[in-house]
């Protein structure tokens, strides 16, 4: 009975994918027939899908101090009086605007390939502030065509329909809730200066442990100090880390990157990938290196700093984003000038300046 059930199940899971197809294929050539100029969106199936929040595309900074001190209709009733203004732009939109950049050059190398980026925008925003979202969108010329507006409730239970890679969001519970759902997420801060971006390479820097890689390693250094973590690196130097909450973004990185390699443009590649770690080189770097290598990934610039702060180095590399697990990193890189996205994941969650967190500290 059960390989009848199992059968029954292959046989309905098949049918779904080819259904899948049909409409695809009826939608593409639905919007083909309308012959707009305008590039239409992947399958989701084959883009690398960043979701991000209203409040990281946008500064909606003056806007949440009147949802939070008048309320919702007050909101709502601003947002509709001034939607022909556009909204300023705001952390993760310089990161946005590269992913487009990437995605020309693509489409330029790559005529009918759908292996692209493709952001979707995710709010918890009323359908009602939708117009001068839309506004803001087509004021600055970005490519955004699907839109999750959810209304007041939690648009985490979206991303997993939507097969979203990366999520950015400036609320820190709706990112830790996402992270729990396996999805890789962080929490979008400004730099407290601005920063001249490449306008024609997407740089993206990753803190490792606790973001490319688990928190095992962090843990024995929270808990043992650095001689025995030192120790440990050295005897676990052949056995790969296990994989962190953005290991599946670089991963997805490094696959658009590949399809510039097969053109022969590896020095000419519109994505750059940086890994900028506290560990030491010589102590504890050959492990992190071997790890990438055992998963099939590459990363452009591997920087170790031994300890040293990283605000200096990230400001020489200048990325479009910065992801790392430790608030005091995030702050030093803001402080000079990097755009930084805190990942909260691990146990360095529990510390602060290497310092343990009082429970009662950690609850607030």
């Amino acid at each position: 009975m059960s390989e009848i059930k199992q059968t029954e199940v292959a046989s309905t899971e098949k049918k779904e994918a080819a259904g899948e197809e049909k409409d695809w294929a009826a939608a593409k050539a639905h919007f083909e027939n309308l012959k707009s100029t305008k590039p239409r969106p992947p399958k989701p199936k084959n883009a690398v899908t960043i979701a991000v929040s209203s409040r990281t595309l946008f500064d909606m900074v003056a806007e949440r101090k009147i949802f939070e001190e008048e309320g919702l209709e007050k909101y709502v009733q601003h947002q509709q009086e001034h939607e022909n203004e556009p909204l300023e732009q705001g952390p993760a939109f310089p990161f946005v605007k590269a992913v487009m950049a990437v995605n020309e050059r693509l489409r330029n190398l790559y005529p009918d390939s759908e292996e692209l980026f493709d952001i979707v925008l995710m709010t918890n925003n009323h359908a009602q502030v939708g117009v001068r979202l839309m506004n803001s969108i087509n004021h600055y010329d970005l490519t955004i065509e699907r839109f999750c507006m959810t209304g007041g409730q939690s648009p985490i239970g979206y991303l997993k329909a939507y097969m979203t890679n990366l999520y950015l969001s400036k609320d820190a519970k709706k990112v830790q809730e996402a992270i729990e759902e396996g999805i890789a997420a962080a929490i979008m801060f400004k730099p407290d200066v601005e920063s001249q971006l490449s306008e024609t390479q997407l740089r993206v820097a990753f803190d490792g442990d606790a973001v490319l890689f688990s928190d095992e390693s962090e843990i024995i250094v929270k808990q043992h100090g650095l001689d025995t973590f030192f120790e440990h690196e050295k005897q676990h130097e052949n056995k790969p880390l296990a994989q962190g909450p953005l290991k599946c973004f670089l991963e997805a990185l490094g696959k658009l990157q590949k399809k510039f390699y097969a053109k022969n443009e590896r020095l000419n590649c519109p994505v750059r990938t940086f890994l900028v770690t506290a560990r030491s080189a010589a102590s504890s770097g050959v492990r992190v290196l071997k790890t990438l290598r055992s998963w099939g990934l590459e990363i452009d610039e591997a920087l170790f700093l031994a300890g040293a702060p990283k605000g200096p180095l990230l400001q020489k590399i200048r990325p479009h984003i910065f992801f790392d697990d430790q608030m005091f990193h995030i702050e030093g890189a803001k402080e000079m000038g990097t755009i930084s996205a805190h990942v909260p994941y691990g146990i360095g969650q529990k510390y602060n300046k290497g310092k343990l967190i009082e429970p009662e500290k950690q609850q607030k």
